[in-house]
């Protein structure tokens, strides 16, 4: 087993490995470009450092990775608005034809030689726990592991981001939740090799710790932890969800028990139809409902935090109410950067559609529901509520009671709404837990679909619903 395993990881590791041509496009493409951001530092009353930072600076990107992460660092001590300007001067310089994107702070997009270039400005500060911006740690970062990594690791991170990118949990945006190129170098760098960390990985058993330069820091709470070598406040790993750890630990299981390559493929869904909606819809007998919306003009950073707080306010208010939500998820179309372009405030553009979807095990509850009030012999309250209940107070009616069951006062009032598409469709929607700038979008207005209604949504979302109604690891 051990050498049909190393066979598999060896044939990937030769696909995964940039080729001699790409490394050569890649230095030339990094030398252009750190000259006109040289000449353009030269025109600023300030100096700054241009650095090569991220997978190509530590030579782990992968073979067709067109990625170039360039950082201009400048002095700790010019502001922040300074190192917005300043930072976005350079950016245009060295990518014309760029656009900008917000973060943190501003900085430029763009390309070159069909590379894909940020241009991001960056505090140079003496030590990472010092920073002034969440980019100030790169730069460190980049140092740190460039100083360990040896050619033989190095391959070995490029299998393994190739691997967590085929099982869907490379990245650490908002949206994805899984493994950063940082963390993923970590890993292997703490393992030593590719191997070591998957049979390491298959027996966790979370919360997993590791401090690699032990800090001996135990104040983090999430099921990974990796403790950042250069600064011991934060965890590498806070971003990455169980979800994600669980499933590392099942296709890690799943590749040492039978060595293939295919588990390094990455595969899309075949989207599905309406009509596939429809069965999948008749073979469940459950009752979906979606609010589909255009979203706020917010980068995927911002925007899929917005979009999970609205669909976990709404599924706790639905369940609340007795619909026992059964399954939901939040499905947002992709921003083309290059089509859209960039909002002058860093937002990306609007023309995007969200829906926040739930699947109800229960469509329609009865027009009353049951109300318990306190014992009757705890007077006070007790004649309280039944003056209330009975019209003895401001007039307030009921349809059934105040009557007593067990040894309380019990009404059988109307309830306000009897289905999801009643509630939904009310403003009862916006006393709900969502995201401020959800909610904006929201009261902008929005599509209920409920029932067969929701397979007009495979139009838009075919590969995500396929996966919604084909659920993997």
């Amino acid at each position: 087993m051990t050498d049909e395993f190393d066979a598999v990881v060896e044939r990937v590791r030769e696909r995964v490995t940039p080729t001699p041509d790409e490394r050569e496009t890649l230095e030339r493409v990094v030398a252009d470009l750190t000259e006109r951001a040289e000449a353009a530092v030269a025109e600023l009353p300030v100096d700054a450092d241009i650095l090569l930072v991220g997978s190509t600076a530590r030579d782990t990107w992968l073979a067709g990775d067109r990625d170039v992460d360039l950082f201009v660092s400048f002095p700790p001590d010019i502001d922040r608005e300074q190192l917005e300007e300043y930072g976005l001067r350079v950016g245009h310089a060295v990518l014309p034809d760029g656009h900008e994107e917000y973060a943190e702070h501003p900085y430029v997009v763009g390309s070159c030689e069909g590379f894909a270039v940020d241009c991001v400005p960056c505090y140079d500060v003496a030590d990472a726990t010092d920073i002034q911006s969440a980019v100030d740690r790169t730069p460190f970062h980049t140092r740190y592991l460039a100083e360990r990594l040896d050619e033989s690791l190095a391959s070995d991170v490029r299998v393994t981001k190739q691997f967590l990118s085929a099982i869907g949990c490379y990245g650490s945006d908002l949206r994805t939740r899984g493994f950063s190129g940082f963390l993923t170098e970590l890993l292997v760098l703490e393992h030593g090799g590719f191997r070591e960390f998957l049979e390491a990985a298959a027996d966790w058993h979370p919360p997993v710790a590791f401090d690699p330069e032990d800090h001996q820091q135990e104040n983090f709470e999430d099921p990974l932890v990796v403790v950042d070598p250069t600064d011991p406040e934060r965890n590498v790993a806070a971003v990455c969800s169980a979800e994600n750890v669980a499933r590392l630990q099942h296709h890690a299981r799943a590749l040492l028990a039978d060595p293939d390559e295919g588990h390094f493929e990455v595969t899309q869904r075949d989207p599905v139809t309406a009509a596939d909606v429809q069965t999948a819809l008749d073979r469940r007998n459950t009752t979906p409902v979606a609010l589909r919306f255009d979203t706020p003009a917010l980068v995927d950073d911002q925007l899929w935090p917005q979009l999970e707080k609205s669909r976990q306010g709404i599924a706790d208010e639905l369940d609340r109410r007795g619909f026992d939500v059964f399954r939901s998820t939040a499905l947002a179309t992709e921003h083309d950067p290059l089509s859209n372009g960039g909002d002058d405030d860093g937002t990306e553009g609007g023309g995007r559609t969200a829906v926040l979807l739930f699947e109800l095990a229960v469509a329609e509850r009865p027009a009353v529901e049951r109300h318990e009030g306190p014992p009757v012999h705890v007077r006070e309250h007790a004649t309280g509520f039944y003056e209330k209940y009975a019209g003895e107070g401001d007039g307030f009616e009921v349809p059934y009671g105040p009557f007593i069951a067990g040894e309380g006062y019990v009404v059988e009032r109307a309830r306000e709404h009897a289905s999801a598409r009643a509630l939904l469709g009310s403003d009862a929607l916006f006393g709900m837990a969502l995201g401020a700038h959800v909610e904006s979008a929201l009261e902008a207005g929005y599509d209920l679909l409920v029932d067969e209604e929701i397979t007009a949504l495979a139009d838009t979302f075919g590969v995500e619903l396929a996966a919604y109604f084909d659920p993997r690891p």
